[in-house]
Formats: C-alpha cells, sequence, structure tokens
C-alpha cells in the first residue's frame, strides 16, 4: 500500500518549496541534506509529505523518549492508512552489569522491563519484514545490537485456513519461538492448548489467535480478546513472528554453543597463564552456567554477550540493528528507505557518543573474567558503521550544527515561515537579582489569561526547590526531569496542555521539539551563565517553545548580555523579520496554533498503573505505597545514572519488597506525594537526598 497522508490541510507558507527541494535532493542521491526549520513551522508535516512521495519505509530518529513518543503521535495521525510504529529501549529502569575493581564490588544487571514498549518494539520489526508502507519513530536504541533480522523472519510462522500442519510440529515451532506454554496464565508471548484449539498470545501485538484445528487441518483462524476469549475478527491467513529478537533454529545453536565453549577454554588459558586464577575460574563457571541455560531453553539472562557467536559473527564485525532490518529483503538483497534525524545538533553527537561508553564498561568486565572478550561485539555502532549504513538521511533542526552543514554542503531548505503566521516570540532581558519574584509576578499574569508558562533552570535540585517555591506562592506548578519515567513526562506535558497547571519548571527537557501551543511565556533563569544549557543553540530552541502562541513572549534573565544570548536574540529576530514581510505581503493575521490533545500513550500508561494496583492488592495505604516505589524508583535512577551502584541495588531491593506486599525493608525513605513531577514539601526536598545535577 502506498503512503497516503490524512490531514485537513495542505502545505503553505515556505512548506512547498521545502519539500520539493528535499525531494530533487533524494532523487539526486544525495545521501545527506539538511532542514532547517524554525520551531513550528510544520517540520513534521514536510517531512510527511517527503514520505509520501516515495514508496519507501522511513525512520524517524530521535533523541529522546518523549520526543518520539510525541512525533509517533503526529505520525500515526498523518497517515492513519499505514504502519507507524515506536520503537525505544524497553527498561523503563536499566542498571547495566558492571565491575567497580577498586571496591571489588560487582553489580548485576537489573533492569525494569516494559511489557508494552517490548511488545512495540516487536511489533515495529515485524512489520519492516512484513510490508513497505512503514514508519518507525525510534531513539537512539536504534544503533544498539537486536538479532539478526534474517535469522528472526526465516523463523516466522505463516498460518492458513485449510492449510495442514502437524499439531506436534506447531506446539514445537511456538516453543522454538520462544514462547512459553501457560494453562492458567494467558499473557503475551504464551500459548496454551484445549484439545483441538491452541491460542497463541503473540509477543507483537494487542489480540490472542485462536487456531481450530480437524486432526492436521487448520479448520478456522480467528483473532480473539485475550481476556474474554470473545471472538474478534475471522482471518484467513495469520503470521506469528517469534517473542524475542534472539532466536536461532536447533542447529545453529548447538554450533554457536560449541564456539562459546571453545573460546571459553582459550580465554581461560589465558587468564590461568597471566597467575590469574580466580578469573578465570569466575569465568569458567559463569560461561558453563550460560550455555546449559541456552542449550536447554534455547534462552539464558544476558544472552546477548553472546550475540556475535549466536549470529556467526567474525571477530570485530557490527551487530544486526534496527537499521539492518530496514536493509532487510526476505530471500535476500536491499531496499530503498529514508532516515530523518529530528532535532540533528542534539541525536548526532548522541550517536557519536554511545560506543565508548559501552566499551569502557564492558572492557572492565572482560579483564576481570566476568565476560567473555566476544561480549564486546555486543554494541551500539560506531559511528562509522552508522554512517556506512545509512542510504538516504535529511537532518532536520532548527540550529543544525556544523557537521551536518558540511555533509549537506550548507542548507537544502529552509523554512523558517508558520502556516498560522506566528512570529518567533519577543525576547526581553531582565536582570538576574529579583529574577524569581518577577518570575512569579510574570507566571501569574499568563495563568489568569487562561495560557501557561515554563521556566528552565540549571539544575535539578532548582527545578524542584523553585516548584515549591512557586507552589507556596499559589500558582499551580510542576517539574520535570530527567528522574522521571519516560511516559510520565509525556504525562505531565499533557496534563499541562489541559490546564492541570499552569507552570512547568524543567532543566533540559524543555529545550527541542516539545509542542506546547498553550505556552505563551517562556523564562530562561540565569541566562548568562555559560555552558552547555545556556549556548546560542540551547537558547534557540528554549525560545522556540513558545513560537505556537500568538502572544509569545521570552524573558531572559541575566546582569550581562553573553555573546550567547546576543547571537540567540539575532537570530530570533532576524526569522521574526522574514516572519513579518510574509504576514504583510499576504495579509495573515497570526492564530494561536489549535492542536488537539491525543492521549494514547497516556491511557496505555494508565492502563499499566492499574494492573499495578490490582497487583499490589493493597487498600488503605495504596496510594502511599505507591508513592514511596515511585520516589525509590526516582532514586534507583539517579544512582544508577551517577554510577552508584550499591545505593541503586538498595532502592531497587527496596522497591521489590514493597511491590510484593512485604515491610520496606530500608529506613527513612523519603516520599513523593501525588504524581510525578508534582511539588513536595521543602523538608520532602531536601531531606536525604544526593541528586545528580
Amino acid at each position: 500500500m502506498a503512503f497516503h497522508i490524512s490531514a485537513d490541510y495542505e502545505p503553505t507558507g515556505d512548506q512547498p518549496a521545502a519539500i520539493d527541494a528535499l525531494e530533487k535532493g533524494i532523487r539526486d542521491g544525495r545521501r545527506w541534506q539538511t532542514l532547517l526549520g524554525a520551531t513550528g513551522t510544520g517540520k513534521t508535516f514536510t517531512m510527511a509529505n517527503v514520505i509520501a512521495r516515495f514508496d519507501r519505509p522511513a525512520l524517524v530518529l530521535s533523541h529522546n523518549k518523549t520526543l518520539a513518543a510525541q512525533l509517533y503521535e503526529e505520525f500515526r495521525a498523518l497517515f492513519p492508512d499505514n504502519i507507524v510504529s515506536y520503537f525505544v529501549s524497553y527498561y523503563d529502569y536499566y542498571q547495566p552489569e558492571a565491575y567497580i575493581p577498586q571496591r571489588d564490588i560487582y553489580i548485576e544487571k537489573d533492569a525494569a522491563r516494559n511489557d508494552e514498549l517490548d511488545r512495540l518494539r516487536l511489533s515495529a520489526t515485524s512489520n519492516l519484514l512484513s510490508r513497505r508502507d512503514v514508519i518507525i519513530v525510534a531513539s537512539v536504541s536504534a544503533i544498539f545490537g537486536l538479532g539478526s533480522p534474517s535469522t528472526y523472519g526465516e523463523r516466522v510462522l505463516a498460518l492458513r485456513e485449510g492449510g495442514r500442519i502437524d499439531r506436534r510440529s506447531l506446539l514445537k515451532a511456538l516453543t522454538d519461538m520462544q514462547y512459553d506454554r501457560g494453562e492458567l496464565e494467558f499473557s503475551r508471548g504464551r500459548f496454551r492448548v484445549r484439545g483441538d484449539v491452541v491460542e497463541v498470545f503473540p509477543a507483537h501485538e494487542q489480540h490472542a489467535v485462536r487456531i481450530e484445528c480437524f486432526g492436521d487441518e487448520i479448520e478456522r483462524l480467528e483473532l480473539i480478546h485475550p481476556v474474554s476469549g470473545e471472538p474478534l475478527a475471522r482471518e484467513r491467513e495469520v503470521f506469528i513472528f517469534p517473542a524475542v529478537h534472539y532466536v536461532l533454529p536447533e542447529d545453529q545453536l548447538e554450533a554457536a554453543l560449541a564456539d562459546i565453549l571453545e573460546e571459553c577454554t582459550r580465554r581461560v588459558a589465558q587468564l590461568m597463564k597471566e597467575g590469574h586464577l580466580l578469573e578465570a575460574q569466575r569465568l569458567k563457571a559463569r560461561t558453563r552456567y550460560d550455555v546449559e541455560m541456552m542449550r536447554e531453553t534455547g534462552y539464558c539472562p544476558g544472552v546477548e554477550n553472546y550475540a556475535r557467536h549466536l549470529e556467526r559473527r567474525a571477530p570485530g564485525t557490527r551487530p544486526s540493528t534496527l537499521l539492518d532490518y530496514f536493509d532487510h529483503v526476505p530471500g535476500g538483497g536491499k531496499r530503498e528507505w529514508t532516515l530523518f534525524i529530528d532535532e540533528s545538533h542534539v541525536t548526532i553527537p548522541q550517536i557519536r557518543a554511545m560506543y565508548n561508553g559501552d566499551r569502557a564498561r564492558k572492557q572492565v568486565l572482560v579483564d576481570h573474567g566476568f565476560r567473555l572478550p566476544s561480549c564486546l561485539d555486543n554494541r551500539p555502532l560506531m559511528f562509522d558503521e552508522f554512517l556506512e549504513i545509512v542510504p538516504t538521511a535529511v537532518c532536520v533542526s532548527a540550529t543544525p550544527a556544523p557537521w551536518e552543514l558540511e555533509q549537506s554542503q550548507g542548507v537544502s531548505a529552509e523554512q523558517v515561515i508558520r502556516p498560522t503566521g506566528l512570529l518567533d516570540p519577543v525576547v526581553e532581558v531582565r536582570p538576574a537579582r529579583g529574577q524569581v519574584p518577577d518570575l512569579v509576578e510574570s507566571c501569574a499574569k499568563v495563568a489568569a489569561g487562561g495560557e501557561r508558562a515554563i521556566a528552565t533552570v540549571l539544575t535539578k535540585r532548582m527545578a524542584e526547590d523553585l516548584t515549591g517555591f512557586l507552589d507556596e506562592r499559589g500558582l499551580k506548578v510542576r517539574w520535570l526531569h530527567s528522574d522521571i519515567d519516560t511516559l510520565d513526562r509525556l504525562e505531565i506535558l499533557t496534563d499541562l496542555r489541559a490546564g492541570d497547571f499552569d507552570v512547568l519548571v524543567g532543566v533540559n527537557l524543555l529545550r527541542e521539539g516539545l509542542d506546547l501551543p498553550e505556552v505563551a511565556l517562556v523564562c530562561v533563569l540565569d541566562a548568562d551563565q555559560q555552558g552547555f544549557l545556556r549556548s546560542e543553540t540551547s537558547l534557540v530552541q528554549t525560545i522556540g517553545r513558545a513560537a505556537r502562541n500568538a502572544n509569545a513572549r521570552c524573558i531572559l534573565y541575566g546582569d550581562t548580555i553573553t555573546e550567547q544570548m546576543q547571537a540567540a536574540m539575532d537570530e530570533t529576530l532576524r526569522r521574526r523579520t522574514i516572519q513579518e514581510d510574509w504576514n504583510t505581503a499576504h495579509d495573515i493575521t497570526p492564530t494561536t496554533i489549535v492542536k488537539s490533545i491525543r492521549r494514547g500513550m497516556e491511557r496505555e500508561l494508565e492502563a499499566r498503573r492499574m494492573a499495578q494496583r490490582v497487583i499490589s492488592g493493597e487498600e488503605g495505604d495504596l496510594d502511599d505505597r505507591l508513592a514511596l516505589i515511585e520516589s525509590l524508583e526516582s532514586q534507583m535512577l539517579a544512582a544508577a545514572d551517577a554510577l552508584q551502584f550499591e545505593l541503586a541495588a538498595s532502592c531497587r531491593d527496596r522497591v521489590k519488597a514493597l511491590r510484593d506486599g512485604r515491610p520496606d525493608p530500608g529506613e527513612g525513605g523519603s516520599k513523593r506525594s501525588g504524581k510525578a513531577g508534582r511539588p513536595r514539601s521543602r523538608a520532602g526536598i531536601t531531606k536525604g537526598r544526593r541528586r545528580k545535577t
């Protein structure tokens, strides 16, 4: 099926010129192009129109999950008849395996896996292998190791009504694809057998499949509700994809296990020759245990560390990633696809940095006998490898970096005219001395007019403290920073748009790409401080958060005007002048964007929370228990980010105990009141808190 945009509007302003220029560049074979698009000019709509002009899959790469979720919702609304998928890390919390030699402390890998995100990942890869009209919105997890697309695709189980299949072969095929048999609990990635009826809950779907057999013949295929068993639709053909990305035929698995044991023997001999007897014994025991697990079940914890052997790759070669699923064509060959790098000035440096951090951590594990050297080949792509894979790329940013401009030989298309006629905000500078009282007054005026304001500060602690101060002054306020779970961040932004509160205080998450038409005021505290958060790029991006409102204003608080502040104000004025001239020439009156509030991801989040409530079984102190769990998870994330693994492990154990209904094994833990981001008492903010800023 060809891509088809469903929208009540057509490209306007300088969108048509940008779309034509990018299309021409792709058809002319230009590998890299740069779209310089000011905030609110409809860059997403431009990307959608470019996608619609080509019969090829597209990958939209974003630098954070929150922005990726927003883009996913927008593309899904624009392409209702096509496939739009969401591919990000499936961990709500991830503490990687690590070893601290100085203190002889080994930290096991620990993670809070989000089943819904895992389903979306599996759905994305299965869609890529079965259709062409696919758009995937992904974070930089797209460059991390994933199972081989050829092996994954070869294990697809195709079932057709009227077809023949041996019942025993069907059950064995499901088991080989890592589906668990469970007669009582029917959840994603499981199957159950009831006489001649086999019911499967595919890992990549929201519905289950009922297979009715008569002997060896498939008599009927139905999609059913996984809870009630109610038939939803009758199907003539059903494809069931593996439940995990790492799956191998039995003969290939045995060959891979033999290679693993051979490497283990060589490495153990090397360690013993060097006098590292403890490390040798440790490595031998761990590897043999993992091999036995894989031999018996086809899987083991940390199976990704053996990916090189499982995929039969040569040492040092790159792993398979999501990008390879775009390249893959069943039966061999490659296909054309297009990459869009949103907010490229941030996303590209993030891609470039992934490899070195991962390598440094794993090298320590290898040196001390916790992992085989082959684990180093389970890694994110090097930047050069990433560049080799990408066939055609469009960098999209309001502030493109020198690297993008060099690759594309300048700006390929510029988009600064907003379809609504909106202008870049008016920027004024006010003294940093007395900035907080002035902020309170300015935000109160905006709130009284029914609009919203955002304020950016330099640290997480400052964000929470300022939130408490504004709350005491009668403002409805929340805070937002990286300690808040991915899906919770999206819920907070939606609540801001809906008017549940008026002021949002943040650090670095209130910059690129956030679509907030209700925000009329942006306040940047300590704008004259030097550093990344107050660079020209950061200031331009932050100022742009108010550019979707007709009453847009931005206040920079600083006692001096730095070079970065002046450059940001000059660029904002340049764009505003172009926009005013366009409006005058076309008799346009600026109007605030009216955009529906989509709550698809929030509904999924609420369903997950309701499930947690049911599992906990608590009634009287349920809210307090959930609030404490949320607070401990936040501390666990912060500790893991700061490499304080002992503290993270302690928080993890307390969370597990609370979720199991056992008493809290810790003492003196601070509790967070209400939802994430809401103000707490000042004592609750400062007591017993160690934050990474």
